[in-house]
């Protein structure tokens, strides 16, 4: 069963820059399509980014693109969320998922974001 812990929030001001992490257990980390999600306070749980299997496919929110980059290493089992000029809008929690056949199987247990203005 695979499991996924994130790492990496904290608080910035506004128009920083944050990476976060999140790794994977399990032998089968590679074949999984990885994604981030968010939730802010008051709001539904939203897709953020996702990135295939073999890290050459992705995919972004749009009030993401340009800002956010998702990348991964299969060697590490491990997928980052690269996040530059942060907005006080990007504040959430960010949660790690992982698909099969593209059904969501597993959420990590999230990690903060809070970017201050």
């Amino acid at each position: 069963q695979v499991q996924l812990v994130e790492s990496g929030g904290g608080s910035v001001n506004s128009g920083g820059s944050l990476r976060l992490s999140c790794a994977a257990s399990g032998r089968t980390f590679s074949i999984y399509t990885m994604g981030w999600y968010r939730q802010a306070p008051g709001k539904e749980r939203e897709f953020v980014a996702q990135i295939s299997s073999n890290g050459i496919t992705t995919d972004y929110a749009d009030s993401v693109k340009g800002r956010f980059t998702i990348s991964r290493d299969n060697a590490k089992n491990t997928v980052y969320l690269q996040m530059n000029s942060l907005k006080p809008e990007d504040t959430a929690i960010y949660y790690c998922a992982a698909l099969r056949q593209g059904v969501l199987f597993k959420w990590g247990q999230g990690t903060q974001v809070t970017v201050s203005s």
